[in-house]
């Protein structure tokens, strides 16, 4: 008996790196794809490369029908998701949200970096963060997924380790770099071909909208209110994303290095790797890559993590979700991704 699945949004990056993940499943039925902008047109027609695949004729429609699927996929900004979320889980269906619409469970943060009003707190204290190294036993038996972004995934389990053994001393400081894909196929002049080849940049220094995500997520695992000194940077490639992380701490490098293995041995998206990782290592895949030292210097933890911020930072990070709820095996298909180098 196959599981019937629709995706919100198809058409953009999330939603294209879904239906690649989800053709390798034969108990899957992708049953609709929504996108206005493409109603009407088959997916082979707008993406040439699912040409022969199993979803080649699929069909856009503008809307999705509530009622046509086990599991629904939502890749649309936050503001619809928010909407459309509420009325899926109303009509008892599974819903796995890639938007930062059920992320933060503080209702006032959303005014703030997203600029809504938060009018479903009851279903936001419900909703699980679907980062399956830290919350896998909640996802198990979650309704709604608010799928983590790309930025937080890398960063939260470089830390992971460290938070939950508490022994970061202060506030963290994390400078990132992400692949042009993270900003969405929406036009946007700094990120057009001329403008981003041989071009890197800080942005969002100050006030960038994961911040919170980050924050909440620390303080759930810790108990305490730890900042983060966050600055992301735009690199001119397409996809993939490099987090480096320090804190202060009192473990050796030794202690350090033994807390991170003795946590993720047994984690099977998780490598650990004794030099610096590298993005094409992880592009296509849902690995995380992570390098853990201690500057000795200035009693600094120093952890780097990559992922490819389209997969583990969105899609197959969903799928790893979808998962875990519908009772595959976590690894199912996921391991057999192939690497698509950037």
């Amino acid at each position: 008996m196959s599981i019937k699945v629709s995706i919100a949004g198809a058409s953009g990056y999330t939603g294209v790196e879904l239906l690649r993940i989800l053709l390798n499943y034969k108990e899957v039925e992708i049953v609709q794809i929504s996108s206005r902008q493409y109603e009407g047109k088959a997916l082979k027609e707008v993406f040439p490369f699912f040409i022969g695949s199993k979803f080649e004729n699929l069909k856009f429609v503008s809307e999705l029908d509530q009622n046509s699927s086990d599991f629904y996929f939502l890749c649309l900004p936050h503001e619809p998701s928010l909407e459309l979320a509420k009325q899926l889980i109303d009509n008892n269906k599974k819903v796995i949200d890639l938007s930062a619409a059920y992320r933060i469970k503080d209702p006032s943060q959303y005014p703030i970096f997203y600029k809504f009003e938060h009018k479903y707190t009851n279903l936001l204290e419900k909703a699980v963060y679907g980062l399956p190294e830290i919350h896998r036993e909640k996802i198990k038996n979650a309704n709604l997924i608010a799928n983590p972004g790309c930025y937080p995934t890398a960063t939260l389990l470089a830390l992971y380790p460290s938070l939950k053994s508490k022994i970061v001393k202060g506030n963290i400081v994390v400078n990132a770099l992400s692949g042009i894909s993270g900003a969405g196929r929406g036009l946007k002049q700094q990120f057009h071909y001329p403008e981003a080849f041989g071009n890197s940049y800080a942005y969002s220094p100050l006030n960038h909208r994961h911040i919170p995500e980050m924050e909440d997520q620390i303080k759930q695992i810790t108990g305490q209110e730890i900042k983060v000194r966050f600055t992301p940077h735009i690199l001119p490639v397409s996809r993939g994303m490099i987090s480096n992380v320090s804190f202060e701490t009192d473990l050796t490098k030794e202690e350090l290095k033994s807390l991170y293995y003795e946590t993720y041995k047994n984690e099977p998206f998780i490598r650990l790797f004794e030099n610096p990782p590298q993005i094409k290592n992880v592009v296509g895949s849902n690995y995380c890559d992570i390098f853990v030292e201690k500057d000795e210097r200035t009693n600094m933890a120093v952890i780097i993590s990559a992922i490819d911020n389209l997969a583990k930072g969105a899609s197959s990070q969903a799928v790893q979700n979808f998962n875990i709820i519908a009772g595959f095996k976590e690894t199912y298909v996921l391991k057999d991704l192939s690497i698509v180098y950037p």
